[in-house]
């Protein structure tokens, strides 16, 4: 169950700390934006999302970029599930570079809100994991459609589009997740593997 969340877009939209809107791109790839802030570097950050190299349901990378007034990110994120005590622990190790304003808050500020995101996004997914019935969907979208094309070329499908619902909405700081093991702006950063167990009554 674990596996399926992680991979489901319509669970990330209402989980993924201050993500506003999925967009289906392609297979497995889709255009984010996001609502982010740390400290007084706040802003709405476009980006695109690429779950790869699935290997269900042990392991999958998840390439991210994002683009906005108060800086940029490029990660990407190994991340590993095992099975544990009657539970699934998830490690993940991220890889990523920084620039702009953000990446001149300094690395202890950026650790901090970087594990209290994480902590923000791992509780989501377990509250989803342990609800006794299915959330309710976040506008969940309706079948794509096909859009009228010019004569002489084939149907054109619409993109599927995940959004989270209004009462919902909130301003964090996900971006900052992935690059949170570094210092300085136009720096490559290394994440060291980082663990978080779901689906057990208490944490270990």
């Amino acid at each position: 169950r674990v596996w399926a969340a992680l991979q489901d877009p319509a669970v990330l939209v209402r989980t993924i700390p201050g993500c506003e809107r999925l967009e289906e791109t392609g297979p497995d790839t889709y255009r984010m934006t996001v609502n982010a802030g740390v400290a007084s570097i706040k802003g709405v950050y476009q980006g695109e999302v690429a779950l790869a190299e699935p290997r269900a349901p042990e392991s999958f990378t998840l390439r991210a970029r994002g683009q906005g007034a108060p800086g940029t990110v490029e990660a990407t994120v190994l991340v590993r599930l095992s099975e544990i005590d009657g539970g699934t622990r998830v490690d993940y190790d991220a890889d990523a570079m920084i620039g702009g304003m953000i990446g001149g808050v300094g690395q202890r500020m950026l650790g901090s809100v970087a594990k209290r995101t994480a902590g923000e996004f791992f509780s989501a997914v377990e509250h989803h994991l342990r609800g006794p019935e299915p959330l309710p969907p976040a506008t969940e979208p309706q079948p794509p459609t096909t859009a009228t094309p010019a004569p002489g070329l084939p149907p054109v499908p619409e993109a599927r589009v995940y959004e989270r619902p209004v009462r919902q909405h909130t301003e964090t700081r996900p971006w900052v997740m992935l690059a949170s093991f570094g210092m300085g702006a136009g720096v490559a950063l290394t994440g060291v593997a980082v663990g978080w167990l779901l689906g057990r009554s208490r944490r270990g």
